[in-house]
């Protein structure tokens, strides 16, 4: 029984991968979603820009967690609390070399800030997707 289960999760496994690759291919840059964020001056930052990116990619991993199990709805609470503990270590420490004071309330509106540009950019990507061709009556 044990096996049956190890080949299934290996095979969910693959075809997340398959559709890691293609979700990264979309996302926008780390240094376009970080100007957003922070002022101009602070975008080229190096430390902030790689702050956005870290939560951008935790972001993503978590959503495709919860999408996994079927719980992709209703969880927002629960996806912020992984993705804060994810992120927080690192994040805090690049933002303190660059002299940006973190705190939690801080690093939780980056996170809820990411989270809105990604979901800005996946409605504007859907409302582009031509719909599908009405079914022709036989």
């Amino acid at each position: 029984m044990a096996s049956k289960f190890i080949s299934v999760m290996e095979t969910v496994g693959k075809d997340a991968l398959k559709v890691w690759a293609d979700v990264v291919k979309y996302l926008p840059s780390a240094v376009s979603i970080a100007s957003l964020i922070f002022p101009p001056a602070a975008a080229p930052l190096a430390g902030v820009v790689n702050s956005v990116d870290l939560i951008q990619q935790a972001v993503v991993t978590v959503e495709q967690k919860f999408a996994a199990s079927g719980a992709a709805t209703g969880t927002g609470a629960q996806k912020l609390a992984q993705v804060l503990t994810m992120v927080t270590p690192t994040v805090t420490q690049l933002l303190t070399a660059e002299k940006v004071t973190v705190d939690p309330t801080f690093l939780t509106n980056i996170v809820n800030a990411v989270v809105a540009i990604l979901n800005v950019q996946a409605a504007s990507a859907a409302a582009l997707t031509p719909a599908p061709a009405p079914a022709k009556a036989a």
